[in-house]
């Protein structure tokens, strides 16, 4: 059993919009389905990130350089996360498949290195 990240990218304009009665129902469709993958075993952990973009970190002539982010050209940023416990890449595509999160943005699946 491998351990798969599952990056949650979205426009948060698509959330914006949205009544505070619209937006406990989005959340509760995810704590619902967090809920469903922790009765069968297959939630290692999970979190809303926040919505200030954080940071990045690049060198600039050798020196670290930190940027605010995402640029204002980034139309998607990183939501939040899942990680799954699943055998592979057919399994872990195959839960993330019925996220609520599809309705909103793009998942990138990515397996842990367990090194």
């Amino acid at each position: 059993m491998a351990t798969y990240l599952l990056l949650l990218y979205d426009d948060p304009v698509l959330f914006r919009d949205l009544s505070p009665e619209e937006m406990q129902r989005v959340i509760q469709k995810y704590r619902a389905w967090g809920a469903s993958l922790q009765e069968s075993g297959r939630l290692v952990g999970s979190n809303k990130l926040k919505d200030d973009g954080g940071r990045i970190l690049r060198t600039d002539a050798g020196k670290p350089r930190v940027l605010d982010g995402p640029f204002s050209e980034t139309k998607e940023i990183i939501g939040g996360y899942f990680a799954v416990d699943a055998a592979d890449y057919r399994e872990a595509t195959e839960i993330a498949s019925s996220c609520p999160h599809l309705d909103y943005g793009t998942i990138y699946i990515r397996e842990v290195d367990q090194v």
